[in-house]
């Protein structure tokens, strides 16, 4: 494979994973696999920033044998201890075990709970530098983004800023660069990534942004550890960032929800219709035939949610339930919702689908809607109303 070169004397060794479709034990699905980048740094003294998961390691190291002897490599960055960046650290080390690992105290921690090597650690703080020669890296400790250990590589003379996980998408592909893929599927990854795994730590986000930008170091490549590097519009990606952790929303509502044996669809349906006359973006999902991490990408940016489920046991369907407890840790701010069902001898489920919103923070806009049985006709026109009053309400 030709040499990446990311910048002057700064390469790509990463690996690529086109199979993978699920992470984070099947929480997250991946339909256009991932990468695991590692960045090779030349100069006076030779650095190796982050790792590859461990399957990996071979491809990382025919990579960097391609550059220079993996021998010659005299500091490792590990900017995150989980594992998809930091499995290859016991195979690289048996090929340059003078190498000194650098990274946060909580790294240093996490490494050695993961792997027990008797390895040479440097523990480092935000501003603290490392002098390589021409170039000089700089460390920002960024804790909770998204572990506790986490932190940023910056190099001051390329602009450069290596935030591993931050900023990244699950994105397979030939290409290295932003400017080389389709821009659409690059966002969608985007805003899948931060979805599912970044939306709880919005506060911290926007104060860890913040907190560079006062730190004045100009920014004009952003290169993460998943997937496409940010060569021509880094600031697109921190622009979408800033927006997504201030859970800024578009005008548009998701519905979510879970039939039993088609009654509560038959309400989603007319619900839907409503929406739709009324001008709103509205997006559905039956809980049971839906991708999860798919669901939570379009409720990123949705202003509006409404939730349906059928009653059963004088509650929600068990997969509603499971949808909304991890809703619920992910911490929407700024929302408003609704919802509705269908029920049988008793209900139940709406009031408990409003209990748990209420318990995120999230708004009820108006009273939930029940049906008994099947909806008949006037039903379902209080159903295309629901609808239609709820779109108004987030208008």
């Amino acid at each position: 494979m030709a040499k990446a070169e990311v910048k002057k004397d700064i390469f790509w060794v990463g690996a690529i994973d086109w199979n993978v479709r699920t992470f984070h034990g099947h929480t997250y699905t991946t339909k256009r696999g991932t990468t695991y980048n590692a960045y090779l740094i030349l100069d006076d003294k030779i650095v190796l920033v982050d790792t590859v998961y461990g399957p990996f390691s071979h491809e990382m190291i025919e990579r960097i044998a391609e550059i220079i002897p993996p021998q010659k490599i005299d500091y490792i960055i590990a900017n995150h201890v989980e594992a998809d960046h930091s499995g290859a650290l016991p195979e690289i080390l048996k090929l340059c075990p003078k190498a000194k690992i650098i990274g946060t105290a909580k790294c240093k921690e996490g490494l050695y709970k993961n792997y027990y090597g008797n390895w040479d650690f440097q523990i480092v703080k935000t501003g603290d530098e490392l002098k390589l020669g021409k170039k000089t890296l700089t460390f920002v400790e960024a804790p909770m983004i998204h572990w506790p250990d986490s932190m940023f590589t910056y190099c001051k003379e390329e602009k450069l800023l290596m935030p591993n996980d931050a900023f990244g998408q699950h994105y397979a592909t030939s290409e290295r660069f932003d400017d080389e893929v389709d821009q659409a599927a690059l966002m969608d990854e985007a805003t899948k990534y931060y979805g599912n795994i970044l939306w709880p730590l919005s506060p911290l986000i926007l104060r860890k942004i913040a907190e560079v930008q006062k730190m004045d170091i100009p920014i004009n490549m952003i290169a993460p550890s998943h997937g496409i590097i940010w060569r021509r519009t880094p600031g697109k990606i921190i622009s979408a960032y800033v927006s997504w952790a201030k859970n800024e929303t578009k005008l548009k509502i998701v519905i979510i929800y879970e039939t039993m044996w088609g009654a509560t669809e038959k309400m989603a349906r007319k619900i839907i219709d409503g929406i739709i006359d009324s001008g709103v973006s509205v997006k559905v999902f039956d809980v049971n035939q839906s991708d999860r991490s798919e669901v939570i990408k379009e409720m990123l940016d949705a202003r509006g949610y409404i939730i349906g489920s059928s009653t059963h046991d004088n509650d929600m369907l068990p997969t509603i339930a499971g949808f909304l407890e991890f809703i619920k840790g992910l911490k929407p701010q700024n929302r408003v919702a609704a919802v509705f069902g269908s029920y049988g001898w008793a209900g139940g489920a709406v009031k408990s689908i409003e209990n748990i919103l209420q318990d995120t923070g999230i708004t009820l806009a108006q009273p939930g809607l029940s049906v008994k049985y099947v909806p008949d006709e006037n039903e379902l026109k209080s159903c295309y109303e629901f609808g239609r009053n709820f779109a108004d309400k987030i208008k």
